[in-house]
């Protein structure tokens, strides 16, 4: 026997499986044998006692899953943090626990009644003594881990769980001796698993299937050399038998069916010290502050899951909610991480929906100076759609020329501190750039629902679905281009070829030449194959009319770009009376100004066709300036450009045949975009049908 390890354990007298609080007692209610558990438990105590000391504490009615005694709390040397339950089906049993801890001569820790930890369910220590590996996810909370450090002087090392079957560490991870670790990846989010590969060395990992996960081939007692589990495929226990472990298998399927094996009806209570080792915690809690419609927007909801989802923990300390429906609400909330990295994602993501870092008055922005021209300081944030504000020297500074994925550069004027948003290549070394997420905020609307329902698009909410019904928004659309025409306001389109060969050349002219169009942002293709149809007939070959190819026709573009070179521009073609119809015609017959972004794969190019990606850029962002509303017309590259470009507050419309790219050009979490699946030449041609019913009416009355 080694003597030196003692463990605690419950005789299983009131076991059974009486309520759900997990996803193995499911179906199992009252299904367990209580003389097939008592034959099963007897079995592990029976092998733990040739190995070790077994103390047992007296079971106790009512609290069935006491015999789950590692989660009565976590022992270290003198010292144990004794365990909150998350579900009151468990509290029952913590009384019973302390009481035991205190009269065996323990220091017992108790934590906040409302700070979940499940003890050794969720903390394991690493078999060297170096760390604590403790769980946070499903049972207990991330909040719990600075106190374990402080408590037991140890450095806490915290891994989130993502799937439910495993709602404990201890169902999945299992340090062994000698610094072996068996553990299930898929149990863990990415962080997690990156953090145990940093601190586990490649030889020393034992990942195991989910098949022996799901027998619990990870809830194992680990006696020095021995490892005790309910069972283990061949594979594994060659594994094991290969680095030095023998490996005991006693079976607890009736435990099982309450989610529990070896290690859950034990607790280690000889867990030495080492007197080089000292409290260490990563755990990162900031308070952030979020204001406006937090309830009917679901702007609440949307941050606390973006929490969770990102590897974090959250507690609301304040919520004030407005008294009146045209009134805001706020909310403080504390938000923690299990490291800087993770707190900065989080962060980052709540500074999207309108979140500000408290205090807001310690908080100024972090600054770093541009290591060289054209290259950001590593850890940059990076700018959003939403309009940003940064808080440098004490004030806070809006951010000029708003845009996605640049970086936020701070330059010393006679005029004062100028914040800009900056593509990486035109930073320069003479400024500064925002890095971390601190003394940053984004202004997002908070208009009331009444004000919202009666001012902006119905269908506002963004999303994508291809079964909205097309004819809803084509008169949503319609209502809103009218507006905006009457007053004066801009509309900007990006388009593609297929605009042309859906039939819709002819309806995007229409809409330019009614005045419903301020500017035209396309490829080197829409021009070419509007004109070919204006000049031709054809599109890319094919007769427009008959849908037939026409002999010959596959030559058809490389002619008229040749025509267009001959007189120097699609302007100088068109004044010359080479063009008379079509998108390019009535863009320079009314003064539409247009801007063709080239590519490797245009024929050509045509002579207006900017082949510098660069300066392509450049002339995009110039017409996106003012514009009031963005149609995206079956043009997934150049349509995702002008995306990035665009600021919050205009409206944009992306419209495509194929679901994912419509997903993908309306997915930049702004509530001003909208997508729609269906063919763009339908749209088109039902969105003029429209405009006529909205105008004709109007043009009579006046007449």
């Amino acid at each position: 026997m080694t003597s030196h390890i003692r463990i605690l354990m419950c005789a299983p007298d009131h076991y059974d499986v009486d309520y759900v609080i997990n996803p193995w007692m499911e179906g199992n209610i009252h299904k367990s044998s209580r003389d097939r558990a008592v034959e099963q438990w007897q079995g592990l105590y029976q092998i733990l006692k040739q190995h070790a000391t077994v103390d047992l504490v007296t079971p106790q009615k009512g609290v069935p899953d006491m015999v789950f005694t590692a989660n009565a709390g976590l022992v270290l040397g003198e010292n144990v943090v004794l365990s909150r339950f998350l579900h009151k089906e468990r509290q029952g049993e913590e009384p019973f626990f302390k009481e035991w801890f205190e009269q065996n001569g323990y220091k017992v820790y108790e934590l906040p009644k409302d700070l979940p930890f499940e003890g050794a369910g969720d903390a394991l220590l690493d078999r060297e003594g170096r760390w604590l590996w403790a769980g946070y996810g499903f049972r207990s909370e991330l909040d719990s881990h600075p106190y374990l450090a402080k408590w037991l002087d140890i450095e806490v090392l915290s891994l989130r769980l993502i799937d439910e079957r495993f709602y404990h560490l201890d169902t999945c991870f299992c340090p062994l001796a000698n610094g072996y670790l068996l553990y299930y990846p898929g149990a863990f989010d990415s962080y997690s698993n990156r953090l145990i590969e940093m601190r586990v060395a490649p030889e020393k990992r034992i990942a195991i299937e989910e098949t022996d996960a799901v027998n619990f081939a990870c809830n194992t007692v680990n006696l020095e050399q021995i490892v005790v589990m309910n069972k283990a495929s061949d594979g594994l226990k060659a594994r094991l038998n290969a680095v030095g472990f023998q490996v005991i298998e006693t079976p607890l399927t009736e435990f099982l069916k309450a989610g529990g094996a070896a290690k859950c009806l034990t607790l280690r209570v000889t867990e030495p010290v080492l007197a080089d080792v000292h409290a260490n915690v990563h755990v990162e809690s900031r308070i952030i502050s979020i204001q406006g419609h937090l309830l009917d927007s679901g702007l609440i909801n949307q941050a606390l899951d973006l929490i969770v989802d990102n590897g974090g923990s959250f507690q609301v300390l304040n919520f004030n909610l407005g008294e009146q429906r045209q009134s805001t609400s706020a909310a403080e909330v504390k938000v923690s991480a299990p490291s800087h990295e993770v707190m900065e994602s989080i962060i980052s993501y709540l500074i999207d929906l309108g979140a500000v870092d408290l205090p807001e008055d310690e908080r100024d922005a972090k600054l770093e100076a541009v290591p060289k021209n054209g290259v950001a300081p590593d850890d940059f944030y990076v700018s959003t759609i939403y309009p940003t504000e940064v808080r440098i020297n004490g004030e806070w500074i809006k951010v000029q020329n708003q845009r996605m994925d640049g970086a936020i550069a701070i330059s010393h004027t006679p005029e004062g501190v100028v914040a800009k948003c900056k593509l990486l290549r035109d930073l320069e070394t003479s400024e500064s750039v925002v890095v971390d997420v601190l003394g940053i905020r984004t202004i997002r609307k908070t208009e009331s629902r009444e004000k919202r329902n009666s001012e902006e698009f119905s269908f506002m909410s963004a999303g994508v679905s291809s079964e909205r019904r097309v004819e809803l928004v084509v008169e949503q659309v319609a209502w809103e281009l009218r507006k905006i025409r009457d007053a004066g306001g801009k509309v900007v389109v990006s388009a593609g070829p297929v605009v042309i060969h859906t039939g819709g050349g002819e309806h995007l002219s229409r809409l330019v030449r009614e005045g419903y169009v301020q500017s035209l942002l396309g490829g080197n293709a829409i021009a070419v194959h509007d004109m070919e149809q204006s000049i031709l007939g054809t599109s890319l070959g094919v007769d427009m009319k008959r849908g037939v190819a026409v002999r010959g026709g596959h030559r058809h573009h490389l002619k008229v770009i040749n025509t267009i070179r001959h007189h120097g521009s699609i302007k100088q073609a068109v004044e010359a009376g080479v063009i008379k119809s079509g998108i390019m015609y009535e863009c320079v017959k009314n003064n539409v100004p247009f801007v063709l972004a080239g590519s490797i794969r245009d024929d050509g190019p045509l002579p207006d066709t900017e082949m510098d990606l660069i300066k392509a850029q450049v002339k995009y962002a110039e017409q996106i300036k003012g514009a009031e509303m963005i149609l995206m017309l079956s043009s997934m590259l150049h349509s995702i450009g002008v995306g990035n470009m665009t600021p919050a507050g205009v409206r944009m419309v992306c419209v495509d045949i194929n679901p994912a790219v419509v997903t993908k050009l309306s997915d930049r979490g702004s509530i001003e975009s909208v997508g729609v699946v269906t063919d763009v030449g339908l749209f088109l041609s039902l969105l003029v049908q429209q405009l006529d019913k909205l105008t004709s009416p109007y043009v009579e009355k006046v007449g």
